[in-house]
């Protein structure tokens, strides 16, 4: 959505397999959010090969079954992946980005993508959701910090969304002994698609959100309406 409307865009991501899939106009930068300095180093090769970064969109998540973790059971490994990926990993790729806007004296937009379970609790996801609110809230300490140098920071707070990592969230979760009894229809009446999160991003960066920073906007169908 954000390359229709002009923008150049660079992707950071862990797996090299997945790099070699992008489209031929998006550039991929090897890195694994978890890691500082890894950041760090993706950061200035991205403003180097790229130029400034005017826009950064926090996407990378552990969500799906990977995230599935009973709260009796969830080893501190698992935690660990969930909060790295989530929370640090968000934190780490905002700061460097901020400290590049704030050194070049470029008005940006940072965006999260966080979750509905940042308000709403879901059967064995107490970390995955932990880590989601601490995104809402990172988002906001930010947006009262950076204002001063012209750089907005919101979140996203998506609902049920269809991709690849959750297709069959509902099945995952039976698997792992979950009850079913606290899943929450869509008033909707279905999945949202990726598509509909990337219009709501772009909404977010643009100049008629002007005025808006350390806001949250769902994206859920409805699904916290009740």
């Amino acid at each position: 959505m954000l390359m229709g409307r002009g923008a150049r865009v660079a992707v950071a991501q862990k797996d090299r397999n997945l790099l070699e899939h992008l489209p031929a106009n998006v550039r991929g930068f090897l890195a694994d959010i978890s890691d500082r300095a890894a950041v760090h180093a993706m950061v200035r090769a991205v403003v180097e090969e790229c130029g400034d970064i005017a826009i950064l969109v926090n996407n990378a998540s552990l969500t799906g079954k990977p995230a599935i973790a009973p709260f009796l059971t969830c080893s501190g490994e698992q935690l660990d992946a969930i909060v790295d990926t989530n929370l640090k990993g968000t934190f780490h790729v905002s700061q460097a980005v901020a400290n590049h806007m704030v050194e070049r004296g470029t008005k940006g937009s940072i965006i999260h993508i966080a979750s509905v379970g940042a308000y709403a609790a879901q059967e064995f996801a107490s970390a995955y959701c932990a880590s989601k609110a601490a995104q809402v809230s990172l988002a906001q300490g930010m947006a009262l910090e950076l204002a001063a140098h012209g750089i907005r920071v919101n979140t996203v707070a998506v609902g049920d969304i269809y991709t690849e990592a959750n297709a069959e969230v509902v099945a995952d979760l039976a698997q792992a002994g979950g009850t079913g009894r606290f899943i929450r229809q869509t008033p909707l009446g279905r999945r949202g698609r990726p598509e509909e999160v990337g219009e709501a991003v772009a909404y977010l960066a643009s100049d008629q959100a002007s005025f808006i920073t350390g806001s949250t906007l769902r994206v859920d169908g409805g699904f916290l309406s009740y």
